[in-house]
């Protein structure tokens, strides 16, 4: 039970990371307030789903519908991939690389209608236009099989059952480190260091000869680039779509409270936000009908992790804004050549 515990714990921890970094750039390096977050996550699973089962369907030529269809095109992929794991691998490469492609022209677009507007105003659109996608793909049965949902391939099929949440799990904390390292580079240079002098103050930036919309619609694309291929990775694992389970609380207002209680504008911060959250998370999870009998609990346990994680919320912004480990400022080479000169001359 531990050990099980523990994978399910690393898995969550490695998906909601890569999400919580995509947003830690948008809202904690360049201060877009991306309430739609929850958009690019979908999208991801749209790539998979909507793009990927129809790849399948016709190369083993399934006729029907997408919900029908992407059940026995997954099922024949499967058995190829049990016989053959490189097949497996090479189905994760292109459900990463058709998610970053298709999250990058979404986001991109996603932004174009607002980029201009405030932060206030434009949080509310990226919100009301992430949800108008959600419900278009909940009721649509031929995105991603709407509510019915729909089946994906197993990448893993050629894995006993025992050890396939291990094997998965390496394969999302592996990634999840690779995008660590990408934002680690990108945001320590010119680039990141422009995102948060727009934070601070837009107008300066502007001062300087650079277009404020043209920083925000990189941001988004190269934000939900990222956000995308964590909702493929997730897809993947479950082996099964359903629209529902992209809801805006899951994808938007989870990654917002991690991002706000480990430290904005800090990747490393995020990282321990993400770990706090997702262990309360998954205990949880698992003991919420033994918390309800023992604390007499007069409500449905479901509830109660949203009520805990919004008084968390609640709390973070009162007590904590800056969060658990607070942003740093940045140190350019020469200011710490500098900082070693007067260091040195002590």
């Amino acid at each position: 039970m531990i050990v099980e515990l523990i994978s399910l714990i690393l898995l969550w921890f490695g998906i909601y990371y890569i999400v919580s970094l995509s947003l830690n750039m948008e809202f904690g390096y360049a201060g877009i307030p991306n309430f739609g977050k929850a958009l690019s996550v979908l999208v991801g699973a749209i790539a998979v789903g909507g793009i990927l089962d129809r790849l399948l369907m016709l190369y083993f030529g399934v006729g029907g519908g997408l919900i029908e269809g992407s059940t026995y095109a997954t099922s024949m992929i499967n058995d190829v991939i049990a016989s053959n794991p490189l097949v497996g691998i090479g189905i994760l490469i292109l459900s990463i690389i058709l998610a970053s492609i298709l999250g990058f022209i979404v986001g991109a677009i996603f932004i174009l209608p607002s980029a201009k507007l405030k932060e206030d105003y434009l949080g509310i659109t990226l919100l009301a236009i992430s949800e108008a996608v959600f419900l278009v793909c909940t009721y649509d049965l031929n995105i991603i099989g709407g509510y019915y949902g729909i089946s994906t391939p197993d990448i893993l099929a050629f894995v006993s059952g025992e050890y396939r949440g291990w094997v998965f799990t390496g394969i999302v904390l592996f990634i999840a480190f690779l995008v660590y390292l990408f934002f680690e580079r990108l945001l320590n240079t010119p680039f990141g260091r422009i995102l948060k002098a727009m934070r601070e103050n837009e107008d300066t930036v502007k001062a300087f000869g650079r277009d404020i919309m043209k920083l925000r619609i990189k941001t988004m694309a190269i934000g939900s680039a990222i956000g995308a291929i964590a909702g493929a990775l997730y897809s993947l694992y479950t082996v099964n779509i359903v629209a529902n389970a992209f809801t805006r609380v899951e994808w938007t207002f989870f990654p917002f409270l991690m991002v706000l209680l480990g430290g904005k504008g800090n990747n490393k911060g995020v990282a321990l936000g993400v770990l706090c959250y997702v262990i309360v998370k998954v205990l949880l999870d698992v003991y919420k009908y033994d918390l309800k009998y023992t604390l007499n609990i007069p409500f449905e346990p479901v509830w109660l992790s949203y009520i805990l994680f919004g008084v968390l919320m609640l709390l973070i912004l009162y007590y904590k804004p800056s969060g658990l480990i607070p942003e740093k400022p940045i140190l350019t080479p020469p200011m710490k050549k500098k900082i070693m000169e007067i260091s040195n001359n002590k």
